[in-house]
């Protein structure tokens, strides 16, 4: 279950209330850390590969624009960070992938589905964000952090599923958790050696979201369905002790990936 590396440089409005001004500081600096893009590749009996999303575009200058580029600028990306490169260098080809699972469709997570557009590989997403997806794009009022250039709806094998719960392969488990998005979903998957993980994709984007119950300012859509998803993922991660991967965490994804697989 490896991991794909690649930085980007974002500001901290992945902290609700981050860089505000105050009186007693008008103009306070304004902080930004870097950040990484993960996707995950399991190798599942009987089945094949399996991709947990997929990262950005690779030609985010064409793809995403700016200022969006500026806003969510890439820093560190190289041949290697690519994801047919990423998945080669597990020994493994992406025209061996069976099955893509979307934790949800913003575009720093969704972007390299144009490497399935054509293909018959199946998308596994959320109904509710699928339809949110669809409407953001359409109509405009969410677009941005959901573009159109992977939104296809004739050439990728679109799959929804509605379940709260929704074990889409034993011991693969996808959880609604809104709050970020409508419709995103954590994937808890169960190894027989290394024990339970579960990604929680941007439900955190950094280890504080999680463990100080800090929630995202502008890049949540719903707080109190933020929170309720904060309270369901306390409680898997007491119940399976489970060891939890976040959306964007540099140093949470540095240690999972001091190990090149777990089993």
């Amino acid at each position: 279950m490896p991991a794909r590396d690649k930085d980007a440089h974002i500001g901290s409005g992945i902290l609700r209330g981050g860089n505000t001004s105050r009186l007693s500081e008008l103009n306070p600096e304004n902080k930004r850390r870097d950040m990484i893009v993960l996707a995950a590749l399991i190798e599942y009996p009987g089945v094949g590969l399996i991709l947990f999303e997929t990262g950005c575009a690779e030609d985010l200058k064409v793809k995403w624009g700016a200022p969006i580029t500026d806003i969510f600028a890439r820093t560190k990306y190289t041949e290697n960070n690519k994801l047919p490169a990423a998945i080669k260098a597990t020994g493994n080809d992406i025209k061996d992938v069976k099955a893509v699972i979307m934790g949800h469709l913003h575009l720093d997570h969704a972007g390299g589905l144009e490497h399935f557009v054509g293909t018959d590989v199946p998308i596994y997403v959320h109904e509710e964000e699928f339809k949110h997806a669809c409407w953001a794009v359409g109509t405009g009022a969410d677009l941005g952090v959901y573009l159109g250039h992977y939104m296809l709806l004739e050439k990728l094998n679109w799959n929804t599923f509605t379940e709260s719960h929704l074990d889409l392969f034993q011991g693969i488990i996808l959880h609604h958790a809104p709050g970020h998005t409508p419709g995103l979903c954590m994937m808890q998957i169960n190894l027989e050696q290394d024990g339970a993980f579960i990604w929680t994709t941007d439900q955190f984007h950094v280890v504080e979201n999680y463990e100080l119950g800090h929630p995202q300012g502008g890049l949540a859509r719903d707080h109190t369905q933020w929170y309720r998803s904060l309270n369901l993922t306390r409680r898997l991660q007491r119940l399976y002790n489970a060891r939890l991967v976040f959306g964007h965490d540099k140093d949470v994804a540095a240690k999972l990936m001091e190990k090149g697989f777990y089993t």
